[in-house]
């Protein structure tokens, strides 16, 4: 072996061994960031399902946005969570939500961006919200878009964007 192979081998070895040092500990971080995020979509399906809207806003930064599916905006957790109060003790109680993500993607280390298709089930008949499209199962489905910050450490959401399926949108089967 020539003394320019000797070397190129040696850089190309030095340089695959920096990149999995510092690869193996950002992978590991990402999924562990990747699963406090999963848990807190189930936290989600499971408070909603018990109509407890105190667990379901925990998550929502104090300076977060919300958009429902009417199209009404707020602002910070105290208002998300009010709502959230009134909707499980008004139209959306005793409903079933079910969340399956759609697309999940890190922005950086401290902001990530989730899609997920909902379905809402367990509308009295007749029942389900004015103006918004309830299938003839009695389903509403919806897409939810969610931006993840954390902050000191823990997983916010600051955006909550919500929009329902229309009549004519196809709406996939959830898994």
């Amino acid at each position: 072996m020539n003394r320019t192979t000797m070397k190129s081998l040696i850089l190309i070895s030095t340089l695959t061994s920096l990149v999995l040092l510092f690869a193996t500990p950002m992978q590991a971080q990402q999924n562990a960031d990747s699963l406090a995020i999963q848990t807190i979509l189930q936290e989600e399906v499971t408070s909603w399902n018990s109509g407890d809207a105190v667990t379901y806003s925990k998550r929502f930064a104090e300076t977060g946005t919300f958009t429902n599916i009417r199209g009404m905006f707020f602002t910070g957790h105290q208002q998300f969570l009010d709502r959230h109060v009134e909707i499980f003790k008004g139209m959306f109680a005793n409903t079933v939500l079910q969340q399956q993500v759609v697309s999940f993607r890190f922005l950086g280390p401290d902001v990530a961006v989730v899609e997920t298709l909902t379905q809402v089930a367990g509308f009295p008949k007749g029942g389900g919200p004015k103006a918004i499209h309830v299938d003839d199962k009695g389903r509403l489905h919806t897409r939810l878009l969610q931006v993840f910050q954390k902050q000191t450490g823990n997983w916010k959401i600051v955006v909550y964007h919500n929009v329902d399926l229309k009549p004519d949108t196809p709406v996939p089967a959830l898994r």
